[in-house]
């Protein structure tokens, strides 16, 4: 056994419970905010409208303070990949894809998910980046079997990904989630070759992110030290799921379930 196979904890049915609790309202909040997007928000009224769905819900936001990031949301929008900072002057345009990051921590445990949405009518080109993404998303999750490897799902999204002519971004990778945001094991968008990659438990959870780029897979940080951006400045794409894995296979635990 790896030391990183070491450091996987699975969960019980009881704490699956919990963590199913924490997703859904995650999903709730990110469903809130697709249905509020429209051009002339900022980013920072994003931010407050999930802070505060996440104290309606008597949970809190999983983001704000960690490492010091001083938002509850991640708001990307456009050639920004990951990790936007929340602002009044940054005002959401039509045409704009805007990639949400929001997790929460409810009862001690976390819940993470990520959506793309677009701003008003955007042009075809983000409009395939934004569906070959969300599919990726879907053929990773079928992965989640007990048994297979972290590598199948991270073949599954670089394949359809890299057929579709778009490229995988390499720098920032998926995670497991529990207790802590971050867990072992890491869960990358692309094969490492010169790596064997965990199998998968049951009763383990996985945050599988893609995050996908029109143009080269490289990355760059920017000077707040928190954005990340394409090299090239072609635009990015992000979706991601808390995936438990389970003897019936794959539980999407931040998979929105409407209780109306």
């Amino acid at each position: 056994m790896t030391d990183q196979e070491k450091a996987i904890t699975v969960k019980t049915p009881e704490e699956l419970d919990i963590m199913f609790a924490a997703n859904q309202i995650v999903a709730g909040a990110l469903h809130l905010l697709r249905q509020r997007i429209r051009p002339g928000l900022s980013t920072l009224v994003l931010d407050r409208w999930a802070e505060e769905y996440c104290g309606d819900h008597h949970a809190e936001p999983a983001f704000k303070g960690y490492r010091g990031f001083p938002g509850s949301l991640c708001v990307s929008i456009n050639e920004e990949v990951v990790h936007g900072i929340p602002s009044k002057k940054v005002i959401l345009r039509e045409g704009d894809i805007v990639s949400i990051d929001f997790g929460v921590r409810f009862k001690g445990f976390y819940g993470d998910a990520a959506v793309t949405i677009p701003v008003g009518k955007i042009s075809p080109q983000k409009e395939k980046l934004v569906c070959v993404t969300r599919e990726s998303l879907d053929h990773a999750i079928q992965q989640v079997k007990v048994g297979n490897r972290v590598s199948d799902i991270s073949r599954a999204i670089q394949v359809h990904v890299e057929k579709n002519g778009f490229s995988v971004v390499r720098q920032f990778v998926g995670h497991g989630i529990g207790t802590n945001l971050h867990e072992s094991p890491e869960v990358p968008n692309y094969v490492q070759n010169n790596k064997t990659s965990p199998r998968i438990a049951e009763g383990m959870v996985l945050a599988i992110e893609p995050m996908v780029n029109a143009g080269t897979f490289k990355v760059k940080v920017l000077g707040d030290n928190w954005t990340v951006v394409t090299a090239d400045r072609q635009p990015s794409a992000h979706f991601e799921h808390s995936v438990a894995a389970t003897g019936n296979g794959p539980f999407v635990l931040s998979f929105f379930q409407d209780a109306g």
